[in-house]
């Protein structure tokens, strides 16, 4: 079973900054890691692998520095690792970003299934695995919590609710998205470790991917963003006590006495 698994490199902190003036995130001094999300995906690959065979093939874009979590993941039991990196993607938005790791699968050949996290911690869109199924015109499962069965044909999945699951099966090649409760991930062996510091990561750029400029980095985003900014911090506020009714019905005048 040829499996392909999409991570992203994030900070490590959840105090995110931001510079004003770009209007990107500020990664200078701050430790990056493999997106926790992802680590559950890396980790589902690596047991699928373990039974029924075949290879795992892990798949970034991202700066040069995110050779280094492409090599955690390779101790982790992945065989593969390729970093999808040029001065050309930068600035793309979720679609630009599901565009250009959608080539770089295409260039990677065959495979049975993709998984990727549900979402990135630093971004919290959860649009780019769909935008690769999208992309490639392949079925696709969010919010995986449980992989029940595979054949050489299908699998069949529990999908998480807000309340329950639901039960789906799909053909391969797919790609699902996974949530924590899918499984516990792994520490790094000994043994992958140093497999880890020997491997060589292949380096795609937009050359070798054959990418249309129109579809890629700012140019091809169609969302860009205009301003951030971290909101002032809200001050007063009042607690309501009472019975339900009565509760309600001061919330309501409020409400009507803040409307001009």
């Amino acid at each position: 079973m040829n499996i392909i698994v999409c991570i992203k490199q994030v900070p490590e902190t959840t105090e995110v900054r931001i510079n004003p003036e770009t209007n990107t995130l500020i990664r200078e001094g701050v430790k990056a890691i493999i997106n926790p999300f992802d680590m559950y995906a890396i980790e589902e690959a690596v047991r699928l692998k373990e039974k029924f065979g075949g290879k795992v093939t892990v798949l970034t874009m991202g700066p040069p520095q995110a050779d280094t979590a492409l090599r955690e993941t390779i101790s982790l039991g992945c065989d593969e690792a390729i970093l999808v990196s040029d001065r050309a993607f930068a600035g793309s938005d979720t679609w630009a970003t599901s565009y250009t790791l959608s080539g770089a699968i295409k260039k990677i050949g065959a495979f049975d299934l993709i998984i990727c996290g549900k979402q990135a911690s630093d971004g919290d869109t959860a649009q780019v695995g769909p935008g690769i199924s999208a992309h490639l015109n392949i079925p696709q499962v969010t919010y995986v919590k449980k992989i029940e069965e595979v054949n050489e044909k299908s699998m069949r999945v529990e999908r998480m609710l807000e309340e329950g699951y639901e039960v789906i099966e799909t053909p391969l090649p797919a790609l699902i998205t996974v949530v924590k409760e899918i499984n516990e991930p792994r520490l790094p062996s000994l043994k992958g470790m140093m497999r880890a510091k020997q491997a060589k990561i292949a380096l795609w750029t937009q050359k070798e991917l054959d990418l249309e400029d129109q579809n890629i980095g700012l140019c091809g985003s169609p969302t860009q963003v205009v301003k951030i900014f971290t909101p002032p911090q809200r001050s007063g506020g009042q607690m309501l006590s009472g019975e339900v009714p009565e509760i309600a019905e001061t919330l309501v005048q409020l409400i009507k006495d803040e409307i001009p």
